[in-house]
C-alpha cells in the first residue's frame, strides 16, 4: 500500500495531481490511498490518482491519520513541510518515507510554485514527475442549466482576505451580460447568499445563481462547459486550469508565482498588485482591492478564445 497525504482543499488537491500521477506510474502494483477530505473523492476518481480516499482533515497544523493506514510500504507527505504531518505519517511506520525535511533529503524552498514543489520532492527522491500533468478529463455529468458557453463568475474564497468585493464582481457580471454573454454565479451552499447578492446587483435572474445547487462534480461540469471563468485565488481557478477553460484570476495576499496558473498556459490571465499579505486576514487584502473593475474587464477581453470545452 502507498499512502499519500494531502489533507486540504480543492485547489490543494488539483496542484498535487501531477505528483500523484507520478506516484501511480512509479508504483503500479501498490494500492494507492490518498489521505485527504472525503468530499474530494469524486475528483480523485476523475483524475485517476488514487484507488481510495481515507477521510483526513488537517487544519492549522493539527490532524491525524487513520491507524488502518499503518504498515504501508510507502508513505509520501504531499501536505506540507512538517514536522507535524511528517511525524504523523512516520508514526504509521511505512517501509519508505518521502517528505521534506528528512536528513539528507530534499529541502523545502519558500516561494516555490505549489505544483513544482511536490514534483521536485518526488524527483529528488528518485521518482520522475512531470509538473505539466495537470489536466483533468471532462466530468461525466451534464453541466447545470445555463453554464454551457457562459461567463462563470465565482465570487467566493476560503478567507475574506482573498474575496474581491461583491459589488465589483456584480459590475463585471453586469458588463458581461450587457455584452450579450450568458452569466452564471457559482459557489458552495455557504456562499449562496454572496452569489445571490452578486446576481441581484448585476440584474441577473435568480436562475443564474448555481451556488448551493451543485455538488463538486456539478461545479466541475459547470467550469468545463463555461466559455470563461472569472474568480479569485481559490479552487475554481485551479479547476479552470485543469479543465482548460480560459480564466481571469484575481490575486491578493498570495503571489501567483506560488499558486497561479503555470506560465506556460496562455488561456489564463492573472491580476495581482504585487503585494504580499496575510491570506487568512479577516478583511479583503489591500492589494486585492487595488484591482479595479476595468482591469478585470480588460483582462476578459484579452482572453484566448476556445472553441469546444476541454
Amino acid at each position: 500500500m502507498l499512502v499519500a497525504v494531502r489533507a486540504a482543499g480543492l485547489g490543494d488537491l488539483l496542484t498535487a495531481v501531477p505528483a500523484l500521477r507520478a506516484l501511480a506510474d512509479a508504483f503500479p502494483g501498490h494500492r494507492r490511498v490518498l489521505a485527504g477530505p472525503a468530499p474530494l473523492a469524486p475528483l480523485v476518481a476523475l483524475a485517476g490518482v488514487a484507488d481510495e480516499v481515507a477521510d483526513t482533515r488537517w487544519v492549522d497544523g493539527v490532524g491525524a491519520l487513520a491507524p488502518g493506514l499503518g504498515g504501508a510500504g510507502i508513505g509520501v507527505n504531499l501536505h506540507g513541510r512538517g514536522p507535524a504531518s511528517t511525524a504523523a505519517l512516520a508514526a504509521l511506520r511505512p517501509g519508505r518515507l518521502v517528505a521534506y525535511g528528512l536528513p539528507g533529503g530534499p529541502a523545502w524552498r519558500d516561494g516555490e510554485h505549489e505544483v513544482a514543489r511536490w514534483c521536485r520532492l518526488l524527483a529528488e527522491s528518485g521518482i520522475p514527475a512531470d509538473p505539466g500533468r495537470l489536466d483533468l478529463p471532462r466530468p461525466p455529468v451534464d453541466p447545470p442549466p445555463g453554464a454551457a458557453g457562459a461567463t462563470l463568475v465565482h465570487p467566493g474564497a476560503a478567507s475574506p482576505a482573498r474575496r474581491w468585493p461583491a459589488d465589483r464582481f456584480a459590475a463585471v457580471a453586469r458588463a458581461e451580460a450587457g455584452a450579450g454573454r450568458p452569466v452564471v454565479v457559482t459557489g458552495s451552499a455557504a456562499e449562496a447568499p454572496l452569489a445571490a447578492e452578486v446576481a441581484r446587483r448585476a440584474g441577473l435572474a435568480p436562475s443564474a445563481v448555481l451556488a448551493g445547487r451543485t455538488d463538486l462534480m456539478g461545479l466541475a461540469a459547470a467550469v468545463a462547459a463555461a466559455d470563461r471563468v472569472v474568480c479569485g485565488d481559490t479552487g475554481v481557478a485551479h479547476l479552470a486550469t485543469a479543465l482548460g477553460r480560459p480564466s481571469v484570476v484575481l490575486f491578493g495576499p498570495t503571489p501567483p508565482s506560488a499558486w497561479g496558473p503555470p506560465p506556460d498556459r496562455p488561456r489564463h490571465r492573472v491580476l495581482w498588485a504585487g503585494r504580499v499579505g496575510d491570506p487568512h486576514a479577516a478583511e479583503p487584502d489591500p492589494g486585492l482591492l487595488e484591482i479595479g473593475i476595468d482591469d478585470v474587464l480588460a483582462a476578459l477581453d484579452r482572453l484566448e478564445r476556445v472553441g469546444e470545452p476541454a
